[in-house]
């Protein structure tokens, strides 16, 4: 009797995440795959409904990565490359969620010069209340996608 009480405690809802238009390039499963269980402090792994991507800290307000998304063009988006502990460095794009906003705002970041690009959304809350530093994190991850350029 004890091991059906554990199977439902274990269970929790799914992050509601649309795939992206590319979510199907065998690549991205490999990046999601390659992402950390854990993004910074408290920032934990949960489930998603949708291929290829992930999400990190509560259903409610959850860090949304997605692989497969459009892959940016030129652009004047501001542009910033992250080094990553012990690894390659990954150029992205940053979006606040509300133009010209530069605080109390999500983000969105999107991979610049790789293919398929990798987009992570950071609500407000998150944003607000930690460093987005955490995308260093990703770069191991997000490096898998094939570079075929830089902000630079």
């Amino acid at each position: 009797m004890a091991a059906p009480v554990a199977l439902v405690a274990s269970c929790s809802a799914a992050v509601p995440v649309t795939a992206a238009p590319n979510a199907t390039d065998p690549v991205c499963a490999q990046i999601v795959l390659a992402t950390p269980t854990r993004l910074g402090d408290g920032l934990d792994e949960i489930a998603t409904t949708a291929q290829a991507s992930r999400a990190w800290g509560t259903a409610g307000d959850p860090v949304v990565l997605r692989c497969g998304v459009a892959v940016p063009g030129p652009t004047t988006q501001r542009c910033v490359a992250v080094d990553t502990p012990h690894g390659p460095t990954v150029d992205w794009l940053v979006v606040p969620d509300e133009a010209g906003a530069t605080t109390d705002t999500g983000w969105t970041f999107t991979t610049f010069g790789r293919t398929p690009a990798v987009e992570v959304h950071v609500p407000a809350s998150v944003a607000g209340t930690r460093s987005t530093s955490f995308l260093d994190q990703l770069g191991t991850a997000v490096s898998i996608a094939q570079q075929t350029g830089s902000c630079s």
